[in-house]
């Protein structure tokens, strides 16, 4: 059976992951760290090699653990992952990168809505930097273009850090709704991976079909890690 270290920001990422990969043959081993983000908004002299160097202790003490595979499940933690995965002994998995291939394969406008500030600059620079790498390879090359913009639902992110998840759920549902009836013809990204019941709640509702992470992160994980059902 396969173990797959799961890096987390928050305890309330553990049950989406736990929930997403049941139908797999696949142990999950969880780490959770607030640190980073905790520093991230309260730290006037934060820098981005302070999320370099724990991330990267994190990721090689978690292979160190035994671990097959790591999946980091927080933005702020992936968004460093360009640079430091290559130094890992096991296949690292972002959980923006269902995302990133998504976009690649369908080209046009993405709005990336999040509800923690703190993530969004990093984010998007993985995301941008991922779409040029393409078009500096030409592997785009006659393709449209993919835009992309990011939109932050304000005065939500605290609700979960405070375990209010019925009122995170319907603020961020709200949030993602407004973003999605305003911007007709683009594709609405709910950028973080505890906004995904949120997406989910709104398409269901509406029938606006609104991405997120944890929509194909499963069958993403069973092709890169051949993940056998159980």
């Amino acid at each position: 059976m396969m173990t797959i270290g799961c890096f987390h920001a928050h305890y309330s990422n553990i049950e989406l992951i736990e929930e997403a990969l049941a139908p797999y043959e696949v142990e999950l081993v969880h780490y959770v760290d607030p640190g980073l983000d905790r520093l991230k908004q309260h730290d006037a002299d934060f820098t981005e090699a302070v999320t370099r160097e724990k991330v990267s202790q994190t990721l090689q003490w978690i292979a160190h653990c035994h671990a097959d595979a790591t999946l980091v499940t927080c933005t702020l933690f992936a968004a460093v992952l360009e640079q430091e995965a290559q130094y890992v002994p096991v296949p690292v998995v972002g959980i923006d990168d269902p995302l990133l291939l998504e976009m690649k394969r369908v080209p046009g406008r993405y709005i990336l809505a999040f509800t923690n500030p703190a993530t969004i600059e990093g984010t998007m620079a993985r995301v941008n930097q991922a779409l040029r790498q393409d078009d500096e390879n030409g592997q785009r090359k006659g393709i449209d273009a993919v835009e992309t913009e990011s939109v932050l639902i304000p005065s939500t992110f605290e609700l979960i850090m405070r375990g209010d998840k019925e009122g995170y759920l319907a603020a961020v549902s709200a949030g993602l709704q407004q973003i999605a009836e305003q911007s007709p013809g683009s594709t609405v990204v709910a950028a973080q991976l505890s906004m995904a019941p949120a997406a989910a709640r709104v398409t269901a509702d509406t029938g606006m079909l609104i991405f997120s992470p944890l929509a194909s992160l499963s069958a993403y994980l069973e092709k890169k890690l051949s993940l056998a059902h159980r």
